[in-house]
C-alpha cells in the first residue's frame, strides 16, 4: 500500500507538470489574441483554474461536515503562495517585475485584502456576515485588476474570437491541461492526506501545511514552466488570482456551511507570519517594482521558519 501510494504520488506530479505546461502555453497565446495582458488574463481565469483542487477539498470537507479542513487549506494556500511559490518564482526566474496592475496603492490594497481572512479568523470562527465580507474583498482585488485593462469590457471580443479556429485550438489545449491538473491534483491531495496519517500528523496541521502544498502543486508547476518559457507574468498573475480566489472560496464555503464555522486556535501565529511576509513583500517591491532573487530567499526563509514552528507544535 505504501509503495503503490508513493508510485501514484510521483506520477501525479509528472502529469501535473505536463498539464501545467499546456495551460501556460494556452493562456499566453489566448491573452495575446484578445490583446490582454498575460497578467490580467491569468489573474481572472488561470487563478480559478489552478484553484480546482481547493474547490474539490472544500466540497469534500463540507460533505463530511469538517469545515476546519477547508479553512486550514485555503488559509494555508495563501501562506504557501506568498512565502513559497512567489519567492520560488523570484529565485528561479532571477527576480519578478511587478506589472502596472499591482504597483503603489493598488499593491498595498491587494496585500491588505489578502491578509484580511487571517484577521477575521483570529476569534476562532467565521460568521455569515464575515463570509459575505470575504466575498466583497475578492471583488475589490478584481476591480483593481480589471480597471487597468478593461478585461470585462472585452467579452464581445472573446465571443468573436471563438469563431477563429486558432482560438478553439488554444481552448482545447487549455481544457486538456485543466483536466490533467484536476485529476492529478485529486490523487496528490488524496495521497498527501494518506502520508500525513501514516506519519501521525493532525488534520488541521495537514490542511495548513501539507495539504495546502498539495493543492498548490499546479501553481508550483506553473512557476517552473513559466521560468523556462520566459513567461513569468503568466505565473505571477495566476498566483495573485489564486490567492484572491482562496478568499472568495473561503467566503462561499462558509456561507454554504450555513452557520458559524468554528476553527482551531492556531491562526494567530500564521497571521503574524503572513503579516511579516506580506509586509516584506511590499517593502521589497518598492525598489524598482522588482522582487529580486535575494529577496525571494528572504521570504522562503520565513516560510521555513513557519513550517518548523508548526512542526514543533505537533
Amino acid at each position: 500500500m505504501f509503495l503503490s501510494s508513493l508510485f501514484i504520488y510521483i506520477f501525479s506530479f509528472i502529469f501535473v507538470w505536463f498539464g501545467a505546461g499546456l495551460i501556460v502555453s494556452a493562456v499566453d497565446k489566448f491573452s495575446h489574441r484578445l490583446k490582454l495582458s498575460s497578467f490580467a488574463f491569468s489573474f481572472l481565469v488561470l487563478g480559478f483554474l489552478t484553484s480546482i483542487p481547493e474547490i474539490a477539498v472544500g466540497i469534500n470537507s463540507l460533505a463530511e461536515d469538517r469545515p476546519e479542513i477547508f479553512v486550514g487549506n485555503l488559509l494555508g494556500g495563501i501562506v504557501v503562495m506568498f512565502l513559497l511559490v512567489i519567492p520560488l518564482l523570484a529565485v528561479l526566474g532571477k527576480g519578478i517585475h511587478l506589472t502596472d496592475h499591482l504597483q503603489g496603492k493598488n499593491l498595498l490594497i491587494t496585500l491588505a485584502v489578502i491578509a484580511a481572512p487571517f484577521l477575521i479568523v483570529i476569534d476562532k470562527k467565521i460568521t455569515n456576515p464575515e463570509a459575505i465580507l470575504l466575498m466583497f474583498f475578492y471583488l475589490v482585488t478584481l476591480y483593481l485588476v480589471e480597471s487597468k485593462r478593461g478585461f470585462i469590457e472585452k467579452i464581445e471580443e472573446v465571443v468573436e474570437g471563438f469563431q477563429h479556429i486558432g482560438i478553439f485550438k488554444e481552448i482545447s489545449k487549455l481544457l486538456i491541461g485543466v483536466v490533467i491538473v484536476f485529476i492529478s491534483s485529486h490523487f496528490i491531495v488524496e495521497k498527501t492526506v494518506y502520508f500525513s496519517e501514516v506519519f501521525s500528523i493532525s488534520q488541521f496541521l495537514i490542511s495548513l501545511t501539507l495539504l495546502s502544498i498539495g493543492t498548490n502543486v499546479p501553481e508550483l508547476s506553473i512557476a517552473i514552466k513559466s521560468v523556462f518559457s520566459g513567461k513569468k507574468q503568466v505565473a505571477f498573475g495566476d498566483y495573485i488570482g489564486s490567492a484572491s480566489a482562496n478568499i472568495l472560496l473561503l467566503g462561499v464555503f462558509s456561507l454554504i456551511h450555513n452557520g458559524e464555522v468554528l476553527t482551531g486556535n492556531r491562526f494567530l501565529i500564521p497571521f503574524l507570519f503572513v503579516i511579516l511576509g506580506l509586509g516584506l513583500f511590499y517593502i521589497f517591491s518598492q525598489s524598482k517594482n522588482l522582487l529580486s532573487r535575494k529577496e525571494g530567499f528572504v521570504l522562503l526563509s520565513i516560510y521555513v521558519l513557519f513550517l518548523l514552528y508548526e512542526l514543533v507544535r505537533i
